[in-house]
């Protein structure tokens, strides 16, 4: 086996998006990364159809593509170079279509991408936890709750005063008075 990528999460994660409510990358950016054309990689997805159900892949709409390119800010008419609207793969598609191109590297970026997907999963059950606990302690104000929140207070007046223009001090040059 060749030897491992190491692409860093925050590459993975600037390219997952949400669509239709679920986290999907998109076929250009999957191409990028298992190092293929997005002309060849979806190729392999219209050959191997089955794999990909629509819970696992599906056909962006225009209308939702071009929400997606106001996103990235792109200033190209049309679809961007594009001929075809981009092909969004959830988390199981993107594991079928390493299966569909049987790339070592493939493989690799597909574990290296589901451990990500895991890894942003895990972390979003951890917060949703703790904003829970804290909407359920929130009814229970106690002395110490009005203690920290009279800090965040004083912290808020230090900022606004911090932001506010002071009349500078200090030794001046010639040309400065």
């Amino acid at each position: 086996m060749s030897k491992k990528l190491i692409i860093p999460e925050e590459v993975v994660i600037s390219k997952i998006y949400e669509i239709r409510g679920k986290k999907v990358m998109l076929d250009r950016d999957l191409a990028e990364l298992y190092g293929v054309e997005t002309k060849r990689l979806k190729e392999q997805v219209r050959r191997n159809l089955e794999r990909f159900p629509e819970h696992y892949m599906f056909e962006l709409t225009e209308n939702e593509f071009n929400s997606l390119r106001s996103q990235f800010a792109s200033s190209k008419k049309g679809r961007g170079g594009t001929r075809y609207l981009p092909m969004a793969f959830t988390e199981h598609g993107i594991l079928q279509l390493a299966n569909a191109l049987k790339s070592s590297m493939a493989i690799q970026m597909s574990i290296r991408i589901i451990d990500v997907f895991v890894k942003m999963r895990e972390s979003l059950l951890t917060h949703k936890d703790l904003l829970l606990d804290i909407e359920k302690n929130k009814t229970q104000v106690s002395g110490q709750d009005k203690k920290i929140e009279l800090i965040f207070n004083y912290l808020k007046q230090f900022i606004k005063e911090q932001s506010t223009s002071r009349k500078k001090i200090g030794f001046k040059r010639k040309e400065e008075e």
